[in-house]
């Protein structure tokens, strides 16, 4: 293999999960025809709109050397104060933004907490799981809140009348990353405080404020991603985010994201999000067991952590 060809390859780990999902694709296509149907290609598309705003901001967090394991629960949270406002009659917009604002608020305590008590955001997330899903139990009172009819303008529209829209909006929250990771100073510091914070320190980089600011455009995407999971269900729950984190999470890894953050790019977790969504459309479509797509979506991740450990290993020796 051509050595500029190779090195691609390895610096740039959306391709090789490009060709993993036209691989996984072609054999599908093959075993059932079906699949290459525009609805079920629609599908996809579809199902994958909420976890990919997740993991949009699970990548900012993750490179800045964080994590936040409460989006899940903050997710949930979020649907319910929505469904609960426009159950009383809040208009849908005005419903949605205070919903958001929840979501960047929870988000921030996080950061804020972290920080405060200089522990690692992982434990402090964790901790904060509890009391987003106690926070929402609470003001639901256990019960599910639905909206039928009510708010399903964003998921019932289609851009060109195939689209699904809520797909458009999370294309949108990509390019929006990826112009803030790339073009902007934050993008630069976000990458800076994720190699190395000290260093980052002494070039003279706010470390806390900037950290602060990371964490409330996580709260931003995974509020945004709330509201469109909402219109897509009809109803909320405490539970409706339930393992959305870890999905979050493993997309940005499968996209090329090391644990120790510092490095990445959106395009990757793009990608990563669609593979996990491909995967889970095959199995249904070929009629795989429930509880064996459960362990495939185990595996996935797995498999994702040694390509990406081996890959980082194979560009130290170049």
């Amino acid at each position: 293999m051509n050595i500029k060809i190779k090195q691609t390859l390895l610096r740039s780990q959306w391709l090789i999960l490009l060709m993993v999902i036209l691989l996984i694709s072609a054999i599908t296509a093959i075993i059932n025809p079906r699949f290459l149907m525009v609805n079920n290609i629609m599908n996809i598309f579809e199902q994958i709109a909420v976890l990919g705003l997740v993991a949009a901001g699970a990548s900012i967090i993750i490179i800045s050397g964080n994590f936040d394991i409460s989006v899940g629960a903050i997710l949930g949270l979020t649907c319910c104060i929505t469904a609960i406002l426009i159950n009383e009659g809040v208009n849908g917009i005005a419903a949605s933004a205070a919903g958001i604002l929840v979501s960047m608020l929870c988000t921030l305590l996080n950061g804020i907490l972290a920080i405060l008590f200089k522990a690692p955001s992982f434990i402090i997330s964790l901790a904060t799981t509890s009391v987003y899903t106690g926070a929402a139990l609470f003001i639901t009172k256990g019960v599910i809140r639905t909206v039928y009819g009510e708010f399903d303008f964003l998921s019932k529209t289609k851009v060109l009348s195939i689209i699904p829209l809520i797909f458009v909006i999370s294309l949108i929250g990509y390019v929006i990353v990826h112009i803030i990771l790339k073009y902007t100073q934050i993008g630069r510091r976000l990458f800076a405080i994720g190699c190395n914070e000290k260093s980052a320190f002494l070039a003279g980089i706010r470390v806390t404020g900037n950290k602060l600011i990371f964490f409330v455009l996580n709260g931003f995407f995974v509020g945004v991603a709330a509201v469109l999971l909402l219109s897509r269900v009809g109803s909320a729950l405490p539970s409706s985010g339930a393992g959305m984190e870890l999905q979050a999470m493993g997309a940005v890894v499968i996209g090329g994201v090391p644990i120790s953050g510092g490095k990445g790019n959106i395009i990757g977790t793009f990608f990563g999000v669609l593979l996990m969504g491909l995967i889970s459309n095959v199995l249904n479509i070929l009629g795989v067991n429930p509880y064996l797509q459960e362990i495939a979506s185990g595996a996935i991740i797995i498999i994702a952590l040694g390509i990406s450990a081996l890959r980082v290993n194979l560009l130290n020796k170049n």
